[in-house]
């Protein structure tokens, strides 16, 4: 992802801007940036990557309570065991950054109760650098 020029700089409410501060587009190239242009930005309140050319991410809110997954958000995450997953801004949310083929985004609650969103193309995803794997957080 760090190598892909479609990173956005974002605010405290998830609205995506370039590095300049204008407001960016999930489907527009020209708003999106580098990794290295989007980091050393200050505008907002951090960062988000936009979905497409293969890049995918799984979002599940509300599934950690303390920091540790759900019942349900656990037996989810036992099917990702080797993907970069991060904690959502809000907390309680996790991240999961994959591939996929370009298709419409998906968003389901599952019958355990799970709240599951798919996302491949014409989105962006905040991105937070705090990092969740094997049932831990890890330091940035």
């Amino acid at each position: 992802m760090a190598a892909a020029d479609r990173w956005v700089r974002r605010d405290v409410g998830k609205m995506p801007f370039t590095v300049d501060g204008t407001l960016a587009s999930s489907t527009n190239p020209r708003t999106w940036a580098s990794y290295k242009a989007a980091a050393s930005s200050t505008v907002g309140a951090g960062l988000g990557f936009v979905l497409g050319d293969g890049f995918a991410c799984i979002d599940l809110d509300h599934c950690l309570v303390d920091g540790v997954p759900t019942a349900a958000a656990a037996r989810f995450l036992d099917a990702y065991p080797r993907h970069h997953i991060e904690v959502s801004p809000s907390g309680d949310g996790l991240h999961i950054w994959g591939t996929a083929e370009p298709g419409p985004g998906t968003v389901r609650t599952q019958d355990d109760g799970l709240h599951v969103e798919r996302y491949s193309t014409g989105r962006y995803i905040t991105v937070t650098g705090q990092v969740y794997q094997r049932g831990e957080l890890l330091p940035i």
